[in-house]
């Protein structure tokens, strides 16, 4: 641990629109030393892989708009081309942990062309082709062109906080998985928690614990309608899924069975590069919603934050407990 008294890292997951982003906004609200009182939780270093979906789709766009052929998505409702990407996105957040968690590295510029190159190496480990390595050079430099701006943006949210010492800090990686609804469990790769957690390196894994948001796929999917903002496509806190995606990608959700069959209680057992990691893991219940008041940057009613505040602070004692032990 690189401090006594704060998680390493936390892998904050839940089906789509449960309350992921709200929680690690609300976890932020207040002093620093009451964080790590009611949390555990250090100052947070952001990890996430919906800037990657986003950055997609605008790839697929661009190629619509000089009239060749999409790659990742066959349209804007629909899922991947290549379900192995649900494994890919998290090879490029592991890239993400390495280049933020090591200050000897000099951090790159984020640009079309650095983020192509990142794609495919990450479609590569996990079994997929690459795309942009075969692509006629022409093509990239149109796209890198393009997408000039899009890059930028994606590189100053994610890559631009580095710290100087992460000691007292808490690395967040936020991501959301499930499978076709009326799937039976376990699911089949490449859905579920299963098979995406793999694909977090062992550095992650190593120091890592797991508070997953609990809400039904019903619920998930009436909270993604109403939190879409056609004005922000690309925000972590407004964006939504295509309702195809919520009924095929994020139908059922497998975490409580992970957390049934594994061998050791109260942890989701993972194998990743061929070693084999029980992850501390718990649950915070928000079937009722707790969470949805966040969005709003003001008026912020004392029973609301109170209610989310408990709530947090019983599933993160509780996680906190386990992680020590573990």
């Amino acid at each position: 641990m690189r401090d006594p008294n704060v998680f390493d890292t936390l892998i904050l997951i839940a089906l789509p629109a449960s309350g992921k982003s709200e929680v690690r906004k609300f976890m932020r609200h207040g002093d620093e030393a009451a964080c790590i009182e009611k949390y555990h939780l250090g100052k947070t270093l952001q990890l996430d892989d919906f800037p990657y979906v986003h950055f997609m789709r605008e790839v697929d766009d661009a190629l619509e708009g000089f009239g060749r052929t999409r790659i990742f998505y066959p349209n804007n409702q629909s899922g991947f081309n290549e379900p192995r990407d649900w494994g890919a996105l998290l090879r490029l957040v592991s890239q993400d942990y390495d280049l933020m968690t090591d200050s000897t590295v000099n951090m790159p510029e984020v640009t079309p062309k650095f983020l192509f190159e990142r794609m495919d190496k990450a479609r590569a480990a996990v079994g997929a082709p690459e795309v942009f390595s075969q692509m006629d050079p022409g093509l990239v430099n149109q796209l890198d062109d393009r997408l000039a701006a899009e890059a930028k943006r994606l590189g100053d949210e994610l890559l631009a906080r580095r710290p100087a010492d992460l000691k007292g800090h808490t690395v967040v990686i936020e991501f959301a998985r499930g499978g076709p609804q009326g799937a039976s469990m376990p699911l089949s790769e490449p859905h579920g928690y299963g098979y995406a957690l793999q694909h977090l390196s062992p550095a992650i894994l190593n120091n890592a614990a797991i508070l997953y948001i609990w809400v039904s796929p019903e619920e998930s999917r009436r909270k993604n309608i109403a939190r879409a903002d056609p004005n922000d496509p690309g925000s972590i806190l407004h964006h939504s899924c295509p309702e195809s995606v919520m009924i095929n990608d994020y139908g059922t959700c497998d975490l409580g069975h992970l957390l049934e069959s594994s061998s050791v209680p109260g942890t989701v057992e993972i194998v990743s590069e061929g070693q084999k990691f029980n992850i501390p893991a718990a649950r915070f219940d928000n079937r009722n919603d707790l969470t949805t008041f966040v969005r709003d940057d003001e008026n912020w009613k004392e029973e609301d934050m109170q209610a989310l505040e408990n709530g947090l602070a019983g599933s993160l004692k509780e996680l906190w407990a386990k992680y020590c032990e573990a």
